[in-house]
């Protein structure tokens, strides 16, 4: 275990526990949150918890060729009931995602900390949002973190106030990172809703091979 202070580095990723922490503390400036995410890393952590970094291993990842599109979901965006946009309401979307009731968590960890955190990530151009709009309100959306030069997007979170809302975001994420020839959206940790969408696990090596330019045959 490692317990970081206010000098931003982080150690090899093979040091992670088996669950995949890797280091405490630190802090979540701008030029740390970057340096995870091009190192492998993310913060995960609750109110109450010490700032934690972890680098699973096996790694959840969503290949945009791979994702599922259900005859229900096609047949939802063909409606064209949503209307969709691009990283212009960065932070509804992730006070939403904060703010919404999951059946598997007691609280959130998206901490008034690390909303101010992104917010600031979102300013420098590297968090970015979909939004997913039904009669001119925002019903749906999801927001991560654009590694443009490693043609990687980090999926952070997303939310739905209208059924399938939050697939129709994904599904256009999707279609823009194929259109722009994205290798992959790191998901981070396997959920049984991600894997139903077509998201699978690879091991850590393999992804940092993806995030580093070099992947495998």
């Amino acid at each position: 275990m490692y317990f970081l202070t206010q000098e931003i580095w982080f150690p090899d990723v093979s040091e992670a526990s088996d669950e995949g922490l890797l280091a405490v503390g630190g802090d979540l400036s701008p030029e740390r949150l970057q340096l995870a995410y091009r190192s492998g890393i993310f913060p995960w952590y609750s109110d109450g918890q010490p700032l934690l970094w972890w680098s699973p291993d096996p790694r959840m990842v969503l290949f945009p060729d791979k994702l599922y599109v259900s005859k229900s979901l096609r047949r939802t965006i063909k409606k064209g009931e949503f209307n969709v946009t691009f990283n212009t309401y960065f932070e509804d979307v992730i006070r939403h995602c904060a703010a919404v009731k999951r059946e598997d968590q007691a609280g959130t960890w998206i901490t008034n900390e690390m909303i101010d955190s992104y917010l600031k990530l979102h300013e420098r151009g590297w968090a970015k949002s979909v939004e997913v709009w039904k009669d001119e309100q925002l019903v749906g959306g999801l927001y991560g973190i654009d590694l443009e030069d490693q043609a990687i997007f980090c999926g952070e979170s997303m939310f739905s106030l209208e059924s399938d809302a939050s697939k129709v975001a994904l599904y256009h994420l999707v279609e823009y990172l194929k259109a722009n020839k994205y290798k992959l959206i790191d998901c981070q940790m396997y959920t049984e809703h991600l894997a139903r969408m077509g998201a699978e696990e690879i091991s850590r090596k393999k992804f940092l091979s993806y995030l580093r330019g070099t992947p495998p045959h």
